[in-house]
């Protein structure tokens, strides 16, 4: 995988050779048909790990009624209706270039269907929330906001990748202003400690966050946490 230079302006082509070529087409959900998604802001859904596309698009209903929601299928099959973006990060065969090309397959993905849209916006729910971070980290000006649920943001140094000398990610030209919001339950039976740590580390010195700890919810989503992103989407994305 490439670790240099920004592919920002490479044609979607290009971006597609950046992941493997096993990888399928895409598979996405909408809450709209194509002939009404013209000008509206986008946010594009990004289930976790061994779900599928069908698993978040409940949250759709709840979101302001403006946007364009897609939920997009990750692409490796762990089982009939289950996939992963990469493998999971205590796994031996994780490693950095395959969160790249899951990012790439996602980015090349974007690229097609960006055009339509007044802004994009990334919601991720626990690797999904590394898959979102991991978007905007590659392309700092290309996203209205993120939104992080029971999730992390990628530690490169966990696959012997010191952060420092990491050139994929482009945490440089993230100062600050990006509005973020990551909810999550301190104690999340999942996302361990090490990823917390990482991830606040992380937020604190790159995004404009709003956290929210939602007690008693565990690894999962609450009504109350909704409440807050469509609110969050309100204030940063439609009144941004």
């Amino acid at each position: 995988m490439c670790h240099n230079g920004d592919m920002t302006d490479a044609p979607a082509d290009a971006r597609r050779a950046a992941f493997p070529a096993h990888y399928p087409e895409h598979v996405a959900l909408w809450n709209r048909p194509e002939e009404d998604r013209e000008g509206t802001p986008l946010l594009v859904l990004l289930h976790g790990y061994g779900s599928n596309e069908a698993d978040l698009m409940g949250l759709a209903p709840y979101v302001p009624a403006q946007f364009t929601v897609a939920s997009l299928r990750a692409p490796q099959e762990l089982a009939p209706g289950a996939y992963q973006w990469f493998p999971l990060m205590a796994a031996q065969d994780f490693t950095m270039d395959a969160v790249e090309a899951a990012t790439e397959y996602v980015l090349a993905w974007l690229d097609d269907v960006r055009g339509r849209h007044s802004s994009v916006t990334v919601l991720g729910f626990s690797m999904g929330m590394a898959m979102a971070t991991s978007l905007v980290r590659r392309r700092p000006h290309d996203f209205a906001a993120v939104v992080g649920l029971s999730g992390f943001a990628v530690d490169p140094s966990s696959a012997g990748a010191p952060a420092e000398d990491y050139g994929y990610f482009l945490d440089g030209d993230l100062d600050g202003t990006l509005p973020m919001f990551w909810g999550r339950d301190q104690a999340d039976p999942v996302i361990t400690q090490d990823k917390v740590e990482y991830t606040m580390g992380w937020v604190r010195s790159h995004v404009q966050l709003t956290k929210v700890t939602y007690p008693g919810i565990g690894h999962s989503v609450s009504a109350p946490e909704i409440a807050h992103v469509k609110e969050f989407l309100e204030l940063s994305v439609l009144k941004g």
